[in-house]
């Protein structure tokens, strides 16, 4: 009786390692179709850290209008060099660079001739307002986001202001 069923087991066993190397065939090519997708990590070194956070681009607030009208400009320093000194380099920087959000009140900026609003800034001391002229503050870029302009111009600009809030 034995012999009779060896056929229809040895078949039937065939058939159930196929089904199963076919089953395992599938699962492991899956895994290397997913192993192929995926993305390795990014390197953790120090310059490879710093690339990936450097800003993508730099803002210039300013820098058109001093582009659009240099010619006035250079008319104004000439005429008032002889006249003011500082306060016409300082009067330059403000009416092309400064002016755009301190004539408004931008972004909650202390207004050009407000003493108001000048007040409390003035207190903090010179060197403070300098700081934040240089450096930036809350919402203002560093040199009002113009980065041509020299430390002496930022001085310049911040002295003018102040002068004119008395």
């Amino acid at each position: 009786m034995q012999s009779s069923n060896t056929p229809k087991y040895l078949i039937g066993s065939l058939i159930v390692v196929g089904v199963l190397f076919l089953i395992a065939n599938l699962i492991l090519s899956n895994m290397l179709a997913i192993a192929d997708n995926v993305v390795e990590p990014e390197p953790m070194d120090a310059e490879s850290i710093a690339e990936r956070i450097k800003p993508v681009a730099k803002e210039n607030i300013g820098e058109e209008q001093i582009a659009e009208a240099p010619a006035p400009a250079a008319e104004e320093n000439g005429a008032e060099a002889d006249a003011g000194g500082d306060d016409s380099v300082g009067k330059k920087v403000v009416t092309q660079v400064c002016a755009v959000c301190h004539s408004t009140g931008m972004m909650n900026s202390p207004k050009l001739a407000s003493a108001d609003d000048w007040a409390p800034r003035i207190e903090k001391g010179m060197d403070t307002l300098y700081n934040h002229a240089i450096n930036g503050f809350n919402m203002m870029p560093a040199r009002g986001g113009n980065p041509k302009l020299t430390d002496d111009e930022v001085k310049a600009a911040v002295d003018y202001m102040v002068s004119s809030a008395k």
